[in-house]
């Protein structure tokens, strides 16, 4: 991501549709553009029986705006960046692309929830103020169990009016329809006792996604203290597949792959 510039801007980051990219050229346009770079290997074979740069060899793009040339990209780096700090030491992901400028860098008290519910009506309650940053826990591989996608909350803080001026923290995932300082596959998880699941409400987080950091304001003592106190919780699912899967799962960072 930090070597492939951005040539693009689709709905919800920008105003083109994927209807519009295929128009302007599609997918084999921007390979074609990338490889430029030298960023594909395109003497490799495909399944038509042809190298890639065969297959590209007629590709061209028919709108500039829609597809930006390599000299001419929205940006140098591509749309996601990993974060790392005391509160993701095994790292963390955040759409860039789809960042505010303001919120690149960002402090701001800890609003912490065990769960997507109790966070969606803390926000629709409008008790979540500009400044804030949500965090939502027990929501990772082994504590959802299955890291569900947080796609509700950030659309409610989008929809409350705060996408500009408040973040949010989790060890779920987002999709590819998320905007906003919206930053997941925190790891370790909470359901491991991750830092994530240590943070208490006001606890400052300081976020810089242009340094690839984000911090809790907690002395390293501090943090272990509170690992020593902090004890594992039950299962939300205790039975069949499920059951196994939360057990044996790894972490987001390694794929949530079974063990």
């Amino acid at each position: 991501s930090e070597r492939t510039p951005n040539l693009c801007h689709l709905s919800p980051v920008g105003s083109h549709f994927i209807e519009e990219l295929n128009e302007a050229g599609g997918i084999p346009a921007v390979m074609k553009e990338i490889a430029k770079k030298g960023l594909l290997k395109t003497d490799l074979m495909t399944v038509t029986g042809k190298t890639i740069e065969e297959n590209l060899a007629d590709a061209e793009i028919k709108d500039p705006e829609i597809i930006r040339s390599i000299d001419n990209p929205y940006s140098e780096t591509g749309g996601i960046a990993a974060l790392f700090g005391n509160l993701a030491p095994d790292g963390c992901v955040v759409k860039r692309a789809a960042v505010a400028p303001e919120m690149l860098v960002h402090k701001g008290p800890a609003r912490v929830f065990d769960s997507e519910e109790d966070a969606i009506k803390a926000i629709w309650d409008q008790k979540i103020k500009a400044g804030d940053v949500v965090v939502i826990r027990y929501e990772g591989p082994k504590g959802g169990p299955g890291m569900r996608e947080m796609l509700s909350p950030t659309s409610a803080i989008i929809g409350s009016g705060l996408g500009s001026s408040v973040a949010l923290i989790t060890d779920g995932r987002f999709s590819g329809a998320t905007r906003g300082a919206a930053i997941g596959h925190v790891s370790p998880e909470a359901a491991i006792g991750g830092p994530i699941g240590l943070l208490e409400e006001g606890d400052i987080i300081s976020i810089n996604i242009s340094e690839h950091k984000i911090e809790v304001e907690l002395s390293d003592e501090e943090l272990e203290k509170r690992k020593v106190k902090w004890k594992p919780r039950q299962p939300k699912i205790t039975t069949s597949y499920l059951a196994r899967y939360s057990k044996l799962v790894s972490s987001g960072t390694s794929g949530a792959v079974l063990s």
